[in-house]
């Protein structure tokens, strides 16, 4: 079981932030990785659908005999974390309390804001997670074209310094000295939020917390891979073009992804869809 895989999942490329991160502070795991490229963006959709669509994804990882389960997409964890901890035997970890678990230490002021999809905001999932700290006044800000410039590679220009100014002057005006990027597509964008809030903001985003979380549970269950031979990652889409996912996974994270597999789980659809369409066409249009 040590030498099983850690699965880990999201409605895209925004969760290879989480993997990397993982990868870092265990580079003897070995990583499956899954995007719901077929149903990206999760932010938009109705949380039901969002519950389904993440529940398929996670049952073919574990059909594929990982040891740890990553959700690693703000959205659905809102959506079906406690389903997927009864659902299956092994642990599941997800983004949200680890990152407010750091913004709660970081902050000194006790303003923290949050931004994340519509999905993730209406679902008050981290308004839950902060109530144990009775102290932090907390703002929220859904940022839903954020994702979209993320899945067309655009990182940097000032079309995206204008939403993000209209998005962020809210949090700004509230004073808070801490944001939480509540999405794992977000880090994509530090630069720009950072740009935005200025330096006085300290952005926490989930990833390496969350690879602390994997590291902690892995070693107290007794699940850390202890074979020295070398890990494999494996990186799978459900949408219906392996060369797009590996187009702007190259153009966020570099070359260090050879291949991805194009998979059907459960009653997920290889069909191609307008958002994964209109990428293709941007990343084929903008090398």
């Amino acid at each position: 079981m040590t030498d099983a895989p850690i699965g880990i999942f999201d409605s895209g490329v925004g969760g290879l932030t989480v993997a990397r991160a993982i990868k870092d502070q265990l580079p003897n795991e070995s990583i499956l990785y899954i995007g719901d490229t077929a149903h990206s963006p999760y932010g938009p959709k109705k949380i039901a659908d969002v519950r389904g669509y993440a529940l398929e994804v996670l049952d073919e990882l574990v059909a594929q005999d990982v040891k740890m389960l990553v959700i690693a997409c703000n959205t659905a964890s809102a959506a079906m974390l406690r389903d997927a901890r009864e659902r299956y035997s092994v642990p599941v970890i997800e983004v949200i309390q680890p990152a407010v678990r750091r913004a709660v230490i970081t902050t000194r002021n006790q303003r923290v804001g949050v931004i994340g999809t519509v999905g993730t905001v209406n679902s008050l999932a981290y308004d839950d997670a902060f109530a144990a700290a009775t102290h932090i006044r907390l703002f929220t800000q859904a940022c839903p074209r954020f994702v979209e410039f993320v899945e067309a590679g655009v990182t940097t220009g000032q079309e995206l310094f204008d939403v993000a100014e209209e998005y962020l002057a809210p949090l700004r005006e509230q004073n808070v000295d801490t944001l939480v990027l509540g999405c794992t597509h977000y880090p994509f964008l530090r630069g720009a939020i950072s740009y935005v809030m200025g330096d006085d903001v300290t952005l926490v985003s989930s990833d390496t917390e969350t690879a602390n979380d994997v590291y902690r549970t892995l070693v107290s269950q007794g699940l850390a891979r202890e074979q020295t031979s070398a890990p494999s990652y494996r990186y799978e889409a459900t949408g219906d073009s392996a060369e797009d996912f590996l187009a702007l996974a190259h153009r966020l994270l570099g070359p260090q992804i050879s291949r991805v597999d194009l998979i059907e789980t459960g009653a997920l659809s290889l069909g191609s869809i307008e958002a994964f369409a209109a990428q293709s066409r941007y990343l084929k249009e903008n090398p």
